[in-house]
């Protein structure tokens, strides 16, 4: 089991043909994904104290966030990873839940499809029909991954005005992190939330190359996905993974929620 502290780690991109060979041996191949672009994204880019409104709290996809999520699915499956994911985790908030359903579900639902639908129609009020669970991974909400946002461990109303330091979400995406190594699946994708990937994935690299440092921790656009391997920096890494997707197509606002220093809320 890998776990974070117990090894000197980097984080690489190794080619899907090399990962299939060496499948028993390494450890997940993580797809982490940010959600497609929201209505907060919309309004936070004009005003950025928009983030913090509970009206925005569990946005939903804008109609252009649709776009980005149906051109990923396309993407997925042209290079073959959309067959390979054995697993899909996602922060239970519904722009998420959204962007994993439109990516990894299934067709369109209808009552004669013997499959439960994963979304009904216009679900977030997004004008879309019913997806259905036909031919789809497994997808599961996980409360670990989710947005940058104090929740109490019993799982009471959020607190308004008030986030977690970027110490106590790094924290808690080591924890998830650990708790993906439990997991016995062998490809995963994560759909989840900026902040989240931004201050888990900083935690990596450190004794790294500086280049791999900074794409490893660079933001992600929306609808952008990585394929990536944590292992034992004592392994080598080859060309960038062909399931990589560069994300927000089309364009529009998608600044971070994190993404502006602290001082532009005062």
């Amino acid at each position: 089991m890998f776990k974070v502290g117990a090894y000197l780690i980097c984080i690489f991109i190794i080619e899907t043909s090399i990962i299939s060979s060496l499948r028993s041996v390494l450890p997940p191949l993580l797809s982490p994904v940010r959600h497609a672009q929201g209505i907060h994204n919309v309004d936070g880019d004009k005003n950025y104290k928009a983030y913090m409104s509970p009206e925005y709290f569990d946005a939903q996809l804008t109609p252009l966030g649709w776009q980005q999520v149906d051109n990923l699915r396309k993407h997925v499956q042209s290079c073959g990873l959309f067959k390979s994911i054995e697993l899909v985790i996602t922060s239970p908030l519904l722009r998420t839940m959204q962007t994993a359903v439109g990516v990894f579900g299934g067709e369109g639902y209808t009552d004669k499809i013997d499959a439960l639908p994963l979304m009904v129609a216009n679900a977030g009020n997004s004008d879309r029909p019913a997806i259905s669970s036909l031919n789809s991974p497994p997808i599961i909400a996980v409360e670990l991954c989710r947005e940058h946002l104090i929740e109490s461990d019993d799982d009471l109303l959020w607190k308004a005005n008030i986030r977690e330091t970027k110490e106590e979400l790094a924290a808690r995406g080591m924890e998830f992190m650990n708790w993906l190594w439990t997991r016995k699946e062998k490809e995963i994708a994560i759909i989840t939330h900026s902040g989240f990937l931004f201050h888990t994935l900083n935690a990596f690299g450190n004794d790294c190359h500086p280049l791999v440092k900074k794409e490893i921790c660079k933001h992600f656009a929306n609808c952008e996905l990585r394929s990536m391997i944590i292992v034992d920096k004592s392994m080598s890494g080859s060309d960038p993974s062909t399931t990589n997707y560069p994300g927000k197509i089309p364009p529009g606002p998608d600044l971070p929620s994190d993404g502006v220093d602290e001082k532009n809320l005062k």
